[in-house]
C-alpha cells in the first residue's frame, strides 16, 4: 500500500514542479517580451512630455555622463550638478558642443548636505532652477566608500559621507524639483538605485551602500504612488554592473567579476540609451538593460545561500583588492602568500 501511495504521489511532485516551471518559463518570456516590445517602440518625446530642461546629478563620469549626453541629444536643455568646477565646465562644454541646448553648472559637493556649506550650494540650486519648465530629474550621483570592509573596520566618516549622498541629498535634491512639477503637473524623476538592493538578498562587505539603495527603492515605490495621480513619473532604476572604471577595477578581483563585468556589463552609453528610453515606461522599480533583466530573472532561481556564498566570496577578493591597494599608496611591503 505504501508502495502505490508513493507511486500515486509522484506524478502529483512532478506536476508540482513542471507548473512552477511553466510559470517561471512564463514570467521570463513576458519580461522578455516587453523588453522587446519597448525597443521597438518609438521614444517618448521627453521635452514635449515632461518640459524643455532636464537635472542631472553626478554628471561628470559614467553612467550620469552618458546620460546627461543621451538627453540632450533629445533636446533637453541641461542643469548640471557636481563637486568638480572644472569637471562640469568640460562636460558642459561637451554638451554644447554637440547638441543645440543650453547648460547651466552648480557646483554642489552632495556629501555637504546638513551642513552650511551643503545648504548655501542647495540655495544655488533652487535658485538655478527657478523659472525653468524643469521636466526630469535624473538623481544619478552616488557614494560606494568605504567599499568592500567588515562594519567594525569601516571608516565612520566615509560611511557618513556615502549616507549624505546616496540618501539625504538625493531626497534634498527631489525636494526641490517636485514643486515645479507640481505647478505644471508634468515631470519625471529616474532615482539610481541598484541590484545589489534588489535583484540579490544579501550584498556582504558592501552592506551599507546595498542598504542606502534599498532607501532608494522604497523612496521610489512610495513616492510613483503618491504622484502618479498628478502627472509625475517616478522610477527606479536598479542596474546590475555596468562596465565604469570603478566596476572594471571590480572585475579584476576574480572570475565572478570578469564574467559579470565583460559578458553582462553595457557600456554607460549603452546603459544611458536603454535609461532614457525607459524613462515613463514600466514599472517604478525596473532594469532598462536587457542583460540585467536576464541577469535578474537568473538570480530569481538561484537559492538564498548559493547568492550569499558567492557574494561572500567575490567581495572577500575585493577587500583583499583594496587592502593590497592602500598598502601600495602608504609604501608599506605586500606579501604575497
Amino acid at each position: 500500500m505504501a508502495f502505490l501511495s508513493q507511486a500515486q504521489a509522484a506524478p502529483a511532485w512532478f506536476l508540482s514542479l513542471a507548473f512552477l516551471g511553466t510559470l517561471y518559463a512564463a514570467a521570463f518570456s513576458f519580461r522578455l517580451l516587453a523588453h522587446l516590445a519597448l525597443c521597438l517602440r518609438r521614444p517618448k518625446d521627453l521635452r514635449r512630455r515632461y518640459g524643455a530642461w532636464a537635472v542631472v546629478t553626478g554628471p561628470t563620469s559614467g553612467i550620469g555622463r552618458s546620460v546627461a549626453l543621451e538627453l540632450a541629444s533629445r533636446g533637453l536643455n541641461l542643469v548640471l550638478v557636481d563637486l568638480n568646477a572644472a569637471n562640469l565646465k568640460e562636460i558642459a562644454h561637451t554638451v554644447r558642443s554637440r547638441h543645440a541646448v543650453q547648460t547651466k553648472t552648480v557646483v554642489f559637493d552632495l556629501s555637504l548636505v546638513s551642513t552650511a556649506q551643503g545648504d548655501e550650494a542647495m540655495r544655488r540650486l533652487r535658485e538655478a532652477v527657478v523659472g525653468l519648465d524643469v521636466g526630469v530629474l535624473v538623481n544619478n550621483a552616488g557614494v560606494a566608500k568605504p567599499g568592500a570592509v567588515y562594519l567594525h573596520e569601516a571608516d565612520v566618516e566615509a560611511c557618513v559621507r556615502m549616507m549624505r549622498v546616496n540618501l539625504w541629498a538625493l531626497t534634498e535634491v527631489t525636494a526641490a524639483v517636485l514643486p515645479g512639477m507640481l505647478e505644471r503637473r508634468r515631470g519625471a524623476v529616474v532615482n539610481m538605485g541598484s541590484a545589489s538592493s534588489e535583484a540579490i538578498p544579501s550584498f556582504p562587505l558592501h552592506t551599507m551602500y546595498a542598504a542606502t539603495k534599498r532607501y532608494v527603492a522604497q523612496f521610489s515605490r512610495s513616492l510613483y504612488v503618491e504622484y502618479r495621480s498628478k502627472g509625475i513619473d517616478v522610477q527606479c532604476q536598479a542596474p546590475f554592473y555596468v562596465a565604469t572604471r570603478i566596476v572594471s577595477r571590480l572585475a579584476e578581483t576574480g572570475r565572478a567579476g570578469r564574467l559579470s563585468m565583460f559578458l553582462i556589463a553595457p557600456t554607460p552609453d549603452a546603459y544611458a540609451s536603454a535609461a532614457v528610453r525607459w524613462i515613463g515606461h514600466g514599472p517604478p522599480l525596473c532594469a532598462p538593460n536587457l542583460g540585467h533583466q536576464l541577469l535578474w530573472c537568473l538570480a530569481a532561481v538561484l537559492p538564498d545561500f548559493v547568492h550569499d556564498w558567492l557574494r561572500m566570496r567575490e567581495h572577500l577578493q575585493h577587500r583583499a583588492l583594496a587592502q593590497r591597494a592602500s598598502r601600495r599608496r602608504a609604501g608599506v611591503p605586500i606579501t604575497v602568500k
